[in-house]
């Protein structure tokens, strides 16, 4: 998910009727991050991870961090055709994990994969109605989040929209 930028996510409010509330324009330019995140449907435990830039060396180090968390059985983890899932570094990784495979999901297809919509929710956990001035301010809401989404999680079940 990201890039997610310091600024103010905005909330619905109540108005006067007829009238739209004021919110002042605000650019988000002061900092950002990107957020790696892995989320087993089963028991509906989330991992995420914060980073600076979205590159080979990140994902390969959010990657050691999801094999740490789930030490025994195999991994399928599904991801998306991001250019740094597809790198030589993160092929080499894979070689070396045995136990983990890697799953693509089809171009244009994003409903496939089921954190997309916890994507969402972390959204509005971590987010929704806040302003941010700093990084650090950033990354503490998303820890928290992520916190609290595993503390009350549940088995995540992918349903159609009525």
């Amino acid at each position: 998910m990201g890039p997610v930028s310091a600024k103010t996510y905005y909330a619905r409010r109540w108005s006067c009727l007829g009238q739209r509330p004021y919110q002042e324009v605000d650019y988000g330019r002061r900092a950002k991050t990107w957020v790696f995140g892995v989320l087993e449907p089963a028991t509906g435990q989330a991992v995420t991870m914060t980073a600076d830039q979205r590159t080979t060396a990140y994902f390969i180090g959010f990657l050691d961090q999801v094999v740490q968390q789930w030490p025994q059985g195999d991994l399928i983890i599904i991801l998306d055709n991001l250019s740094i899932h597809k790198t030589m570094d993160v092929r080499l990784w894979l070689l070396a994990h045995p136990r983990v495979r890697f799953l693509f999901q089809p171009t244009y297809a994003p409903w496939l994969n089921l954190i997309e919509p916890w994507w969402k929710t972390l959204r509005s956990l971590a987010l929704k109605g806040r302003c941010f001035d700093n990084l650090a301010q950033i990354v503490e809401a998303i820890d928290l989040a992520t916190s609290y989404w595993n503390c009350h999680r549940h088995p995540y079940t992918w349903r159609k929209a009525v």
